[in-house]
């Protein structure tokens, strides 16, 4: 059985993926998307990212390998379960999409512990970013678009290993929704890579 797991962003729970759930359904995988509780900002990512890791503790099998996709800080929260706890060693595809990898620069307009966490060259990131080609262990793609403006400057989505693919999706929050997004992933998840015909590698 195909699996995979959805992980959200710091303001919208799981109900943000259910136009992509719904395509991944369709196309026969086994979805799951949990819930993950930041206290309004009280909460490293480190501690996000933990609960995380209980999540597929507890509803996979020992071993049992899935994909991985990342929606903004989503994306840093599995980072750091792929890095730092042990989730590689189970991982086939990774995509983060819209996640700030080398911080952004909005994360100061909210001065709580999860939002320092996504601060350019904050601890967090800078000790993720020492080993991120561990993440060469599995298919990995950071997805992103030029006219976000949440994550500043837009090219810290882009990780430097993998792919990275360009979508013009305006702005940040319909990232998880529109077609040309939902459509890279499920091209990522599905096939590998992303059609050219549809979406700029960069």
């Amino acid at each position: 059985m195909k699996r995979v797991v959805l992980v959200h962003g710091i303001f919208r729970q799981s109900r943000v993926f259910r136009k992509l759930a719904s395509r991944l359904k369709n196309l026969g995988y086994h979805v799951t998307a949990p819930d993950l509780y930041h206290q309004f900002g009280a909460l490293s990512l480190t501690e996000v990212a933990e609960q995380l890791q209980t999540h597929i503790e507890t509803h996979f099998d020992d071993g049992e390998p899935f994909d991985l996709v990342g929606l903004s800080m989503g994306g840093i929260v599995s980072r750091y379960y792929l890095q730092r706890l042990g989730g590689l060693d189970r991982l086939r595809r990774f995509v983060t999409i819209a996640s700030p990898h080398f911080g952004t620069w909005t994360a100061y307009g909210f001065p709580r512990t999860t939002a320092l966490d996504m601060r350019p060259g904050s601890p967090l990131l800078e000790d993720l970013n020492r080993d991120v080609e561990l993440l060469d262990r599995a298919t990995t793609v950071s997805i992103w678009t030029p006219w976000d403006f949440i994550i500043v400057p837009a090219r810290s989505c882009c990780l430097p290993v993998g792919k990275t693919v360009r979508v013009n999706v305006f702005p940040h929050g319909m990232m998880a929704w529109h077609d040309r997004s939902v459509e890279a992933i499920v091209g990522v998840l599905s096939e590998g890579e992303v059609e050219p015909a549809k979406f700029t590698e960069s």
